[in-house]
């Protein structure tokens, strides 16, 4: 640039603005040095609860139940109104599920925009906060699950999950999430920009002016499909953060709280399977299943079908049956532990046959396939009569075990393998590999550490199939 010439101003597209991520920069080990050096705020007590309270969100939470308990005690509930109240309940509530949380904070399917302006408003109509707002922390809750960095930490406990959260002062900052793609989205800033208007207006003139318009009920619309309506709401999502972490099973991991169970599920529209939601956060389902409860899912599907959503996104089935998996064998593997097995071959004694009749002289010793069996204690047990076992005593009983005199079953192999005291010296003959191991015993979880090479399976096989520790 010359001297003494003009410099242009330079313009900022609203877009350039948010280009940076908001966790671009964060060190490596954000989680533990923000954990050690953010400082947290002092403990809430009685004698500071009043400074310490969220009184916005109290305000927020307490009116409308009050509103919604004068209205059930003093106002006459029309059929009609109690139906739309239902229906209104859906419409906020997939503004929610389907909206804020499926669509802007996990990205899991594409909305066009007639639909995403739909989904603003009815979830406005939630009065959640902004698609924005909500989203960040939603955001900062998967990323930090379960720690003080996550917002609704259910380690906290159940109510301060559910509700507790809001009403109180966060004593620490949640951590860093970003949201930069929200910020370029127009809707999202149409949203956030008049939120104020938009909430009062979806959260209860539409709702209370249906009902007044339409069949005169404006009282009922009020305290019905708008107050007590809200409170159901509130509390339908507020149960995602809660009784979702709190009730069910763990599926599909149990690192987290996050569980899966029917009741959540009907009691958050659809959102009640939420430990396959934290394992796979960018599914568009909550529920794989065709018999689980998730009108959030079959919502979304329609919007498809419809021609308004597109790009469904779903997890590969086999990774998804991976963690299936994964937590079938760590329960196989748990009552595994409980079990008593059969002797270790290798801490049992080696003898050979002289020692062996001579001692079955003094006690009932039965070989078969190799090991020296003691069934002192199942002679007079044996269901085909004690004297097929007195008759082999001393001998090889190989044959007649396995099916000359009778193909004795899984249970009675499991059962003889826990009388071994001992293994004959050359005893093993060559091919009966599959008969020297107990049944229960063919098919054993073993952890990555027990095997030879730490690159290894958690399985090896045994055979054609089948797990070998």
């Amino acid at each position: 640039m010359t001297a003494g010439s003009k410099q242009k101003p330079v313009t900022i597209s609203p877009e350039k603005v948010f280009d940076e991520p908001e966790d671009a920069n964060i060190p490596d080990n954000y989680v533990s040095w923000t954990l050690k050096n953010q400082k947290a705020l002092p403990p809430v007590r009685w004698d500071n609860l009043l400074q310490e309270l969220n009184w916005l969100n109290v305000s927020i939470l307490s009116i409308p139940p009050l509103l919604a308990i004068y209205g059930v005690t003093n106002v006459r509930l029309r059929w009609e109104t109690a139906l739309f109240a239902v229906f209104y309940y859906f419409v906020t509530g997939l503004g929610i599920t389907a909206g804020y949380h499926r669509l802007w904070a996990h990205r899991s399917y594409n909305a066009s925009k007639p639909l995403q302006y739909a989904l603003a408003l009815a979830g406005a109509g939630a009065v959640e906060g902004s698609i924005k707002w909500w989203s960040r922390g939603h955001r900062a809750h998967h990323r930090y699950t379960d720690t003080d960095l996550d917002p609704y930490n259910a380690h906290k406990g159940f109510w301060y999950s559910h509700i507790g959260w809001m009403l109180i002062k966060p004593r620490r900052k949640p951590g860093v999430a970003d949201i930069s793609d929200l910020s370029k989205n127009e809707v999202v800033r149409w949203q956030h920009r008049w939120y104020t208007s938009l909430l009062l207006t979806m959260g209860f003139v539409v709702p209370t002016a249906i009902p007044g318009l339409f069949w005169g009920d404006w009282r009922g619309g009020y305290f019905f499909a708008a107050a007590a309506r809200l409170v159901f709401v509130h509390h339908s999502t507020f149960c995602v953060n809660s009784l979702a972490h709190w009730l069910g099973e763990s599926p599909f991991d149990d690192k987290h709280t996050p569980r899966d169970h029917m009741i959540t599920a009907f009691a958050t529209i659809g959102e009640g399977y939420h430990n396959f939601h934290h394992q796979f956060p960018m599914d568009y389902r909550n529920a794989i299943r065709w018999y689980q409860y998730d009108p959030t899912k079959w919502f979304i599907a329609t919007m498809k079908f419809f021609g308004l959503a597109s790009q469904l996104k779903t997890f590969p089935d086999n990774e998804v049956r991976k963690g299936q998996l994964t937590m079938q064998l760590k329960r196989l593997r748990e009552a595994q532990e409980t079990l008593q097995w059969a002797p270790d071959s290798n801490e049992l004694p080696v003898v050979d046959w002289e020692s062996f009749q001579k001692q079955a002289e003094k006690r009932p010793l039965v070989l078969i396939s190799g090991f020296i069996h003691d069934v002192s204690a199942f002679v007079e047990e044996h269901p085909g009569g004690r004297h097929l076992i007195v008759k082999m005593i001393g001998k090889d009983a190989t044959t007649a075990f396995f099916g000359g005199v009778y193909d004795h079953s899984n249970a009675a192999h499991n059962l003889l393998s826990m009388m071994r005291v001992g293994i004959l010296h050359g005893g093993h003959p060559h091919g009966l590999d599959d008969k020297a191991i107990p049944p229960s015993q063919r098919l054993k979880i073993a952890r990555y550490n027990e095997l030879g090479s730490p690159y290894a399976s958690s399985a090896m096989s045994d055979g054609e199939a089948g797990l070998m520790g």
